[in-house]
This record gives structure tokens, sequence and C-alpha cells, in this order.
């Protein structure tokens, strides 16, 4: 069947993906929907940044940015002209566990979108002089970040939480690592992780399953089955209770703090998924908002999240406060979490939670890509198909004991590793 031909169907929900398989082992999971006459793409290979060679982090993130510049017999200009010509939006990605990408176009164009993404896999050219444009354009953009308060304490905090580990290396590099990467080095990290025994893919649009599977086959099915990688050992957060500064002569410190977490994979996720949000998860309603900024005007943000990785978890904080006031400031984060770990949050407290959390969950699926994204993101971290059709529930049954017992793994006693940006003076 030809690609631009594909039938219309019925639209289909998130929550009804379907696996489609191709004839070289790829698997896709699937949502057919007609509505708008277009595919997104949306892939992930096993293994990122944690990857990158010994002395050379950033090598992840540079081979990404290469991997659409110039492919086959195309150079750089050439395959981006192909793109620009047809509207075909193309990117890729690397994380600390994934090098990944998607791909967006219009049904008519998607055999020449997918012929593209085909060659930027499995024939990029790395030529020399696109390598050295990227290298120039990443130590610019290194240099930059220099005097960069919240740059510097976000890899200041992961390089003293995560000593001597791979998640402790920054994924975008540093002026000397980036410098050493060479050609040589971006074709092994190909070979280890670009395959497609290590890949997951998910498709959203308006193509059918038949031809899904043939443009599957045709991008991913000339692929090798990819290199072994490195294990990549469990860790936690290192250093909790201590403090450390990174003297900038700023009015302000930005801070950024953190302490155990529980991974998507673990039962007690969604509890402590549940818990962060009202740690410092909802934007306005919040405790950390609310005692930090409404009630004593100490920073104009504050908030945590969940941190996730393949060997690691943990939950993460930021806020920016002046100087002279970042020990109030980080006084008032730990009472806040101290009266959750003995009291707990209130029923009325816990409810609200979990109604935002259920009423907002469709907000991320409001796109053909973002579907795609959330899907392929759900397949990777192998929670299941039906996830997106259980997550509501698992959110709403939510119980104080549960509470409870995700405050009692992330909190423990309430100590965090905190790094500060500028010159805290009651740090």
């Amino acid at each position: 069947m030809n690609l631009a031909e594909t039938p219309t169907r019925t639209a289909t929900s998130p929550t009804q993906a379907k696996s489609v398989a191709t004839a070289s082992g790829v698997e896709a999971w699937h949502v057919e929907s007609p509505v708008v006459p277009m595919v997104a793409l949306a892939f992930t290979f096993e293994g990122g940044a944690a990857q990158d060679p010994e002395g050379k982090a950033g090598c992840a993130q540079m081979l990404a940015r290469l991997l659409d510049e110039g492919a086959g017999d195309l150079t750089s200009d050439a395959f981006q002209e192909r793109l620009a010509a047809r509207a075909i939006e193309l990117s890729f990605h690397a994380g600390p566990d994934a090098i990944g990408g998607s791909l967006k176009t219009l049904v008519k164009h998607t055999e020449e979108a997918i012929d593209l993404l085909a060659l930027a896999l499995t024939k990029p050219r790395l030529d020399p002089d696109a390598i050295e444009r990227v290298r120039a354009q990443t130590i610019a953009g290194l240099r930059y970040q220099q005097n960069d308060p919240g740059v510097l304490a976000s890899r200041r905090f992961f390089k003293e939480a995560f000593a001597g580990h791979p998640y402790g290396r920054p994924s975008s590099g540093t002026l000397e690592s980036i410098a050493a990467i060479t050609r040589d080095d971006l074709l092994a990290l190909h070979a280890q992780v670009i395959g497609r025994g290590a890949i997951k893919v998910a498709a959203v649009g308006a193509i059918d399953a038949d031809a899904l599977s043939a443009a599957l086959n045709r991008s991913f099915g000339a692929l090798p089955e990819a290199g072994t990688l490195r294990a990549v050992p469990r860790t936690t957060v290192q250093d909790l209770g201590r403090r450390v500064v990174v003297d900038l002569d700023v009015p302000q410190s930005v801070i950024r703090f953190g302490m155990a977490g529980v991974p998507w994979r673990d039962p007690d996720f969604i509890p402590a998924y549940v818990l962060n949000h009202i740690l410092g998860g909802g934007a306005f309603t919040s405790r950390l908002f609310q005692e930090v900024r409404e009630k004593r005007g100490l920073a104009y943000s504050v908030g945590t999240s969940l941190v996730s990785h393949r060997s690691a978890a943990m939950t993460w904080g930021y806020t920016a406060t002046k100087n002279e006031r970042v020990g109030e400031a980080l006084a008032v984060i730990g009472d806040e979490i101290g009266r959750l770990i003995t009291d707990g949050p209130s029923d009325e407290e816990l409810q609200k939670a979990k109604d935002y959390l259920t009423g907002s969950y469709a907000l991320g699926f409001d796109t053909s890509t973002k579907i795609a994204h959330q899907i392929v993101q759900i397949a990777f971290e192998g929670l299941g198909m039906d996830y997106i059709g259980r997550r509501n529930a698992m959110v709403a049954g939510v119980t104080q004991a549960d509470i409870r017992r995700a405050a009692g793994r992330t909190f423990a006693d309430g100590r965090m590793l905190v790094v500060a940006a500028g010159r805290p003076t009651d740090f």
C-alpha cells in the first residue's frame, strides 16, 4: 500500500493503543486517528549520556545533534532542504538513559519522511565540517552558561549527588570534554546505541496498521541489533545533610536541593507523585509555594519534582532568594517536609491533589506529537500498553497510608543535599 494513500478510519483514543510489528522485529504502539492528515512518530533507543566514553561527557548529545546534519549522499544543507521542502519535522535528543527522536509529517509526504529518517539513523555522514560546527556551537553555549547561577547550581548538585557515577557528569559536557570528542567516538557510540533491538516506537495519526508496519520496516528494519551497553550501577543521592556553595558575586542565590526518590516503575511512584504535588509540584497550591512565596515573600518561584532515571531516582527541588535569606528559605522548606513526615496531608489536601492530577492528565494528550511522546515514554519505562487507561484510577486510589509510606521512602529523616550558587550569608 502506498503510504500516501492510507485510508481514513475512525479516530482511536490513546487508551486504545495497539501493537504493530514489522518483519524485522520492530514493535510500535499505534494510535490511529484520521482527524488531521498527519503522522507523528516518537522513538527511543536505550542508552544515552550514561554511555558517554570516559572523559568525553556530551558525546551522546553531540551525536544526537549530528544525526540530521547530512546522511547518505545528502550533505547537511541538502538534507535540511529536503525536510524544509515538505515541511517535515525531524529532531533528535539525548538524555541520561536514552537517545530519542521525533518525526512529524503530512500523510502525503510520509514516504519521503520515512526515507530521510532511515538515512539519518543508518547512514549519518558525521562530516568533519558538521562535527566542528556542532562542537563550536556546543562550546559557545557552555561558555555562555559559565556565569548562569541556575546552570552552575544544577551542575554542581548532580556532581555532588552522584559523585563518581555517570549521572554525575553533565549530559551536555564540559569545555574540555567536548573538545576531546572525535569522529571515532561518535561512530562507536552510534554502533553501541542505535539499533533495532533496543528501540521503543510510538506512532499517532492518519496511518493504518499495514502502512505503519511497512514504514517502520523501512525506517528501522535496516538497523543492526546494536552493541552491548555498559552497565549503569544503581545509586542514590549522596551526602544528604550537606550544604555546598558555588561562589558567585550575585545578590541572589539560586538553590537546588534533593533527597531520595521512587522510580516510575516502582509501585510507590504514584503515591510519591501525589505527595510531591502536595509539597512542591502544584504550581500555585503546593505547600512550598504558599509558605515560601505567598506568606513570606522569600522567593518568586519554588517547587519540587520527581526524577526517575534507569539507575537512580530522587525528589529534586529549586528556588532562589536573597543571599541573606537563604537560611530562612531552607528552614521553611525543611519544616514543611518535616510536617508531611510527621502529620501527612489533611484529607482535604489529599483529595484536592488527586482531583487536580486526574483532571489535568488529559492535557498531556492534546496533540498527536504529545500523544506519541507520552506513549513512547510509557513503553520505555515498561509500564504496559494499558497504563494510560489505568493511571487515573491509581491516582484516585492513593490513601493516607500510601502517602505515609511514600514519605518514608522519599523524605526519610528530612535531610537534603543542598547547593546554593551565590554568596549566602546565613547558609
